[in-house]
């Protein structure tokens, strides 16, 4: 049987690194979170209407308010994750997309996980979290809680999941 994964083996993710995202990759990384979202299944007009707020520009990676990375395998970009300072113990998490060929495959939890550190490196406690409905499950099991919804940027009337992820050892907050 054929794996879904364009690797053979879980043993390429070993192989995978975390970067900064640079200028130069805005199109491609907008690229990669516009085909990650269309991976759910939704309408071409739905996902045009969600160009504006998925387009990064270079001026996005290199704003001091956030940080921006990516994870590659040879040079390959497969996931990127955005993270933006909201106060001195909560960071945001504004995007976190995963190129379609590997969805399932661990890229999303490394990256998360990286956030996670990265945030935890800056003195925050706790990351929120705007998510897709269709990644409910991802971050749930990744010990973020649900606290809420927020309206969607690109779809008025769209409400979205919101979610609140503990720095400490992945346990939800106040359990």
């Amino acid at each position: 049987m054929k794996s879904r994964f364009p690797c053979d083996t879980m043993i390429e993710i070993e192989k995978t690194q975390i970067r900064r995202a640079r200028p130069n990759e805005a199109d491609l990384l907008t690229n990669l979170a516009l085909e990650s979202k269309g991976y759910w299944g939704y309408p071409e007009d739905f996902i045009t209407a969600c160009r504006k707020e998925l387009t990064l520009t270079p001026d996005y990676l290199t704003d001091s308010r956030r940080s921006v990375f990516v994870a590659e395998i040879d040079e390959a970009i497969l996931g990127l994750y955005a993270l933006e300072r909201l106060s001195a113990v909560e960071q945001e998490l504004g995007l976190l997309f995963v190129a379609p060929g590997w969805i399932g495959a661990g890229i999303g939890r490394l990256l998360l996980a990286h956030a996670r550190q990265r945030a935890a490196g800056m003195g925050a406690r706790t990351i929120l979290i705007q998510g897709d409905p269709h990644a409910d499950g991802f971050y749930r099991r990744a010990g973020a809680r649900h606290i809420g919804e927020r309206e969607s940027a690109s779809i008025p009337g769209r409400r979205l999941p919101l979610y609140r992820l503990a720095i400490n050892k992945g346990k939800p907050e106040g359990e």
